[in-house]
């Protein structure tokens, strides 16, 4: 974004998750804003072709006008490559990556089993919080419409109504949903809803007893002064599971990962997974409240 010298956004709501600190957002680039509702338009950064409009009508339009500057195309197209070049260059220097270890269950660990042993189709509603990123980062999506998330809107509680109404659309697929031990409880009821409606949403909770992303920030820039994100409860997820009549499994070993999922993915009704992760593991990188996008934290 930092090095870009157009953005096309379709939809965005440029919110400071996103922009960072706005005087020095994207400071070479020109923007195209597309939106519905033109007050959102030029609400928070400056844009230079402002488009009001459905998305998909614009962007049916834009297909159209595309397909008679083809010999245009072409030529923007060959013109990319050094810009590709430079995009990989950085993603060697700065691979998103963790270390596992034996003893301790990495979460991104788990979400790369989860999409090893998963279908190719499979559908992933996230909750949010660090999880939600560890989804993003490392179950590379083979297809697309298959990943369910809030993004920004911060909506703990997402996850388990998405998963339902995915799993509810399309029975015959694996429909997944990811939680922090935090998010899972805002309606961790419709447990009920799943059993008696015979949706066989697979669970997973990574639980690290702290509500992890604010815990992160805590951690990071206020010097592990932890106010209100830990979570000392004893709750069994595996027993809550079986009260509502589900399947409940649990791990903390790195080696009863792959069995556990796959003995999730087997069964034919719903599942809760506890993987007991890292307590303290971070989503890298992120970028410090009032900084730059060029400022993100990459290691910790």
């Amino acid at each position: 974004m930092t090095h870009s010298d157009l953005i096309l956004a379709v939809g965005a709501r440029f919110d400071d998750r996103v922009t960072g600190k706005i005087a020095t957002f994207a400071p070479h680039a020109k923007i195209i804003h597309i939106d519905v509702d033109p007050t959102s338009i030029r609400k928070n950064v400056r844009v230079d072709l402002p488009i009001v409009g459905d998305t998909k009508d614009v962007l049916a339009k834009m297909l159209l006008e595309l397909d008679k500057q083809d010999a245009s195309l072409k030529e923007l197209l060959k013109n990319l490559t050094a810009w590709h070049e430079d995009i990989s260059g950085w993603k060697e220097k700065h691979p998103i990556s963790y270390k596992q270890s034996a003893s301790v269950i990495k979460p991104q660990y788990v979400i790369q089993k989860l999409r090893e042993l998963s279908n190719d189709d499979a559908i992933m509603a996230t909750d949010v919080g660090q999880h939600q990123m560890w989804a993003a980062q490392f179950f590379e999506f083979h297809q697309p419409r298959t990943l369910l998330t809030s993004g920004g809107l911060g909506t703990m509680g997402f996850g388990l109504p998405a998963a339902m109404g995915a799993q509810a659309a399309f029975p015959k697929r694996q429909v997944i949903c990811v939680c922090g031990d935090g998010g899972v409880q805002m309606n961790i009821q419709e447990l009920a809803t799943m059993v008696q409606n015979r949706l066989p949403v697979k669970i997973v909770i990574l639980n690290n007893n702290f509500l992890g992303m604010v815990r992160q920030w805590q951690e990071l820039f206020f010097d592990k002064r932890y106010s209100h994100t830990c979570l000392e409860l004893p709750i069994d997820f595996v027993k809550l599971a079986e009260a509502y009549g589900a399947k409940g499994l649990r791990t903390e070993k790195p080696a009863e990962v792959e069995q556990v999922i796959k003995e999730a993915l087997a069964h034919n009704g719903p599942v809760v997974m506890e993987f007991k992760i890292a307590r303290e593991e971070k989503v890298l990188p992120m970028v410090p409240a009032g900084a730059s996008l060029n400022e993100m934290v990459l290691n910790a």
